[in-house]
């Protein structure tokens, strides 16, 4: 049952504007910017250009031709769901502990936008924060082998688009890439399985709402894999979030679709621009079964301080910045 939202203030400027994005708004057809990775050491200056145009324009975009193999994609996806299928008991021998964002919670997360739970559950591994976090074999064998290799292959990818946007700002080279540096104890980036419930047995009312209310992320970058068949993205481009007129983002195999979250917006004084999404309930002829996704979540390591080249925010650690993001998103 769904209820209405409690919208409570709060420190960051960014929690405050996202609790206007409650409505249901409008749809729209809308060009997601494709860009093509292929060749990319040297062809880095030509893409940088096109991040950097779709960027400052809408905040969303594709990445072809990436490097990630279709087969890795394919194997977490699977392994994503046989962990789902596990019993509640087993899960939650390993639950998501508070401020610490490793681990599995269940309906968990609020939205400002809607002050009710997301109908998903999800198990975020974010690798200094792990410890007894992990499936053991008996549990579900291979669980760990196939996600640590996810979880490289989206971390590379992810440095290679900052490291674009680096080049654009003026900071030092490999700047981006030294603020995510995984031999950190204070590295913070995330890979997220996602399981949004299936809807079977929803009424025409729980139909209304939504699995995953508007919000923006409160990452750097967030790289977000969809299952083919399994739809319901929808993104409301950063220059126009005031006029809340969503585009549905089609699954598609080997795409890997991209946001802009409001950590780099900030790093980069605004230019870059933080892009409102959310999943919507399934519409009449589609699926109402479960949806899955994997997203990566580029967050700088804790110690890194966040302020861009012009100085338009005061300094904060990514640390002190994130802990107020998951605060505001948490029961």
């Amino acid at each position: 049952m769904q209820t209405s939202a409690v919208h409570n203030e709060y420190t960051l400027a960014e929690l405050n504007k996202e609790k206007g994005f409650s409505g249901v708004g409008l749809e729209k057809m809308r060009i997601v910017p494709r860009i093509d990775m292929g060749d990319y050491e040297n062809r880095k200056a030509e893409i940088a250009d096109q991040l950097w145009e779709a960027s400052t324009s809408s905040g969303f975009f594709q990445l072809v031709n990436h490097g990630i193999p279709q087969q890795a994609i394919d194997e977490t996806f699977e392994m994503s769901a046989r962990f789902f299928a596990l019993p509640a008991e087993v899960k939650g021998k390993y639950p998501l502990r508070p401020g610490s964002n490793a681990g599995w919670e269940y309906k968990a997360q609020i939205r400002p936008s809607t002050g009710t739970a997301d109908q998903k559950e999800s198990y975020q591994i974010t690798l200094p924060r792990m410890g007894d976090l992990w499936p053991t074999g008996e549990e579900l064998s291979g669980f760990r082998a196939v996600m640590l290799a996810f979880e490289r292959y989206n971390w590379a990818l992810g440095m290679k688009v900052l490291e674009c946007f680096r080049m654009k700002l003026g900071f030092k080279t490999d700047f981006f890439t030294e603020a995510h540096d995984p031999q950190s104890p204070d590295y913070l980036s995330t890979l997220r399985l996602l399981h949004y419930l299936g809807m079977e047995n929803a009424t025409a009312e729980d139909l209304k709402y939504w699995r995953a209310g508007a919000h923006t992320d409160f990452d750097c970058l967030t790289l977000l894999h969809q299952r083919p068949g399994q739809g319901g993205l929808q993104l409301c481009p950063g220059k126009e979030s005031d006029k809340l007129e969503w585009t549905d983002v089609e699954p598609l195999p080997g795409v890997v679709t991209c946001n802009i979250g409001d950590m780099l917006m900030r790093w980069s004084d605004d230019k870059l621009l933080s892009t409102l999404h959310r999943v919507r309930m399934p519409k009449e002829g589609e699926s109402l079964g479960p949806r899955y996704s994997l997203a990566f979540f580029c967050q700088a390591n804790r110690n890194a301080v966040i302020q861009g080249p012009e100085k338009r925010y005061e300094p904060i650690t990514a640390y002190d910045y994130l802990q107020q993001r998951i605060a505001a998103n948490r029961l």
